[in-house]
């Protein structure tokens, strides 16, 4: 007996995507508060980068050709042998339409107002290249089979935290930047779950039940860990401290971490029954 895919799920996951990337914007980009601890963790990654600084230019470099070409091959290779082409047309509308919004969001629609915190530079949020890597892994874990979707969802969520990070340590972007960008394709990728739902896509007759239990664990630890450093950084800087660098770097790091395994392990949950 299949299971058709509800489209309830997607529609909160959407409205859910969008309200925390909104509050995201408001509280880091738009608030003096907000800017000040992006900045702390901004500047902690150059304080602390040491030796990440290498892997992190070289991984940047090759990053966006390296997610469309190989994201490519592996999604081709398996919607080929699976012949799921419906998923595959809609998951890479998904990606474009997330790597679109970005820069439509980036350069268009958001701005950064200044509060004395920075020297006016302009607004980086949503990071592009965790879009591009969140993207490439989004279409690679749609097309997967239902008996290989979890592993999909772990390899894509650390390739994006690992693309997300490195602009942290190559001082491209803030921490809110790469968060909001993994948030603008879940919203896509929800979009996409609510497509599937309309079309009647095949679903899977016996659903994968895997939870990814050590994601989730690892996603909490790391939450309750960039909550710590975001109070930290708060205080100290009401208090007008300059240390603590290390915290908000870290902080910032978790908070990447948290954010890309908690996507994970909902999209494995909610996109389970895709055949």
């Amino acid at each position: 007996m299949r299971t058709a895919l509800r489209p309830l799920p997607f529609v909160w996951g959407a409205l859910g995507t969008a309200v925390v990337f909104a509050l995201i914007y408001l509280v880091f980009v738009q608030s003096y508060m907000g800017q000040v601890i992006d900045e702390r963790a901004f500047a902690g990654a150059d304080a602390w980068k040491g030796d990440l600084i290498e892997f992190a230019h070289t991984f940047l470099n090759a990053l966006p050709a390296a997610s469309v070409i190989l994201g490519c091959i592996a999604a081709l290779a398996i919607v080929a042998f699976r012949r799921n082409w419906a998923v595959f047309f809609v998951a890479v509308a998904a990606a474009a339409l997330a790597n679109g919004s970005t820069q439509l969001l980036k350069y268009t629609v958001l701005s950064r107002p200044s509060k004395g915190v920075d020297v006016g530079l302009a607004n980086s949020l949503p990071s592009g290249h965790t879009t591009v890597a969140a993207s490439a892994a989004l279409v690679v874990f749609l097309v997967a089979s239902p008996r290989f979707r979890p592993l999909a969802a772990v390899i894509g969520s650390i390739f994006t935290i690992a693309a997300g990070a490195s602009t942290l340590v190559e001082q491209w972007h803030r921490p809110s930047d790469v968060v909001a960008g993994m948030l603008v394709v879940a919203f896509w990728g929800c979009i996409a779950g609510l497509l599937y739902s309309w079309l009647r896509v095949p679903t899977a007759q016996r659903p994968v039940r895997t939870k990814l239990w050590t994601l989730l664990w690892i996603a909490v630890v790391c939450a309750v860990g960039a909550i710590a450093a975001l109070l930290v950084t708060y205080f100290s800087a009401q208090d007008g401290a300059s240390q603590h660098l290390f915290v908000a770097y870290a902080g910032g790091v978790a908070a990447i971490v948290a954010t890309g395994f908690v996507l994970a392990v909902l999209g494995n949950r909610v996109f389970r029954a895709l055949g």
